[in-house]
């Protein structure tokens, strides 16, 4: 007897696509607007996983053909000294875009800084006015990572009225935003985390399942209904028992790959999403100036 597999929600190609899509708009309104649309990532210090995902975005910028305005920083930069680099890229009319990269170093205050962008540059989608204007349901610049996972999901076609989803993570990046979203589609949500007591008892009767709280393997298949979707935002790094360090995700992809209907790969699914978003999200931000 053959054993059943998962189809997969491959995020890396959807990414492709969107990038393809992005770049022709770009080549379509450029000449009327005299520009490309900027982006500005801010990094400060020499976090090595930082440097790589600053990398990672400017190669996707330059894909598509947006212009980066990337500045880094070093360490010891003060508050003061980051409030006033953002308060001129507010000012600057060839920046659509502003992203702050965490995590910071210690002495900054990570959400004072973010505050400090002007909503419609945050190319992160997560300044209160922006999440405000999600839990309002109105137009605004939304969260990369679960606008991404939205996104998966309308390109594979998978409705989501009626349907139980539980999200298991609450943080502001993910969780809640994207149990917002789920809603505003009709989703009937429950959120979890890593404190809920029994938690395979409420994921258990769910139609889908998405993991994002940074804990490898979390997600098991004794903890999903045969048939389910799984969506895996977790990226986590890990060594086996060779000493070789490769990057799995918050669910258990061996067992899980047989009882689920669908599922994200780790890396290749939600990760590639997120970085299309933040390059959707630009976009968005400079044909608002068109418009205007």
């Amino acid at each position: 007897m053959t054993t059943k597999t998962a189809k997969l929600l491959d995020g890396k190609a959807l990414a492709e696509k969107i990038h393809q899509e992005l770049s022709e708009i770009i080549r379509e309104t450029q000449a009327k607007m005299g520009r490309s649309p900027g982006l500005a990532v801010l990094m400060v210090g020499d976090n090595p996983a930082s440097a790589a995902y600053v990398r990672n975005k400017e190669r996707a910028c330059t894909k598509v053909g947006i212009a980066s305005f990337g500045q880094h920083f070093p360490t010891a930069t003060s508050q003061g000294e980051m409030e006033e680099v953002i308060a001129a890229l507010n000012q600057d009319e060839r920046i659509d875009g502003i992203l702050v990269q965490l995590p910071l170093p210690s002495h900054l205050d990570a959400v004072a800084l973010l505050n400090k962008i002007d909503p419609d540059k945050d190319a992160d989608g997560l300044h209160p006015v922006n999440l405000g204007r999600l839990v309002r349901g109105e137009l605004g610049l939304r969260s990369c990572t679960p606008a991404g996972v939205m996104r998966l999901l309308q390109e594979y076609e998978i409705s989501l009225q009626g349907k139980q989803v539980v999200v298991v993570g609450r943080s502001i990046l993910v969780g809640k935003p994207l149990a917002l979203m789920l809603l505003e589609a009709d989703a009937t949500v429950t959120i979890a985390h890593s404190r809920s007591l029994d938690l395979g008892s409420i994921t258990k009767n769910a139609d889908m399942i998405i993991a994002a709280v940074g804990r490898p393997g979390l997600i098991t298949a004794e903890m999903i209904k045969p048939g389910s979707i799984v969506v895996d935002v977790g990226i986590n790094r890990v060594t086996d028992a060779t000493g070789q360090s490769r990057l799995v995700g918050d669910v258990d992809w061996q067992s899980t790959l047989s009882v689920a209907e669908y599922i994200t790969p780790v890396p290749g699914g939600v990760g590639p999403m997120t970085v299309a978003m933040l390059l959707q999200n630009t976009v968005t931000s400079y044909l608002q100036k068109v418009k205007t």
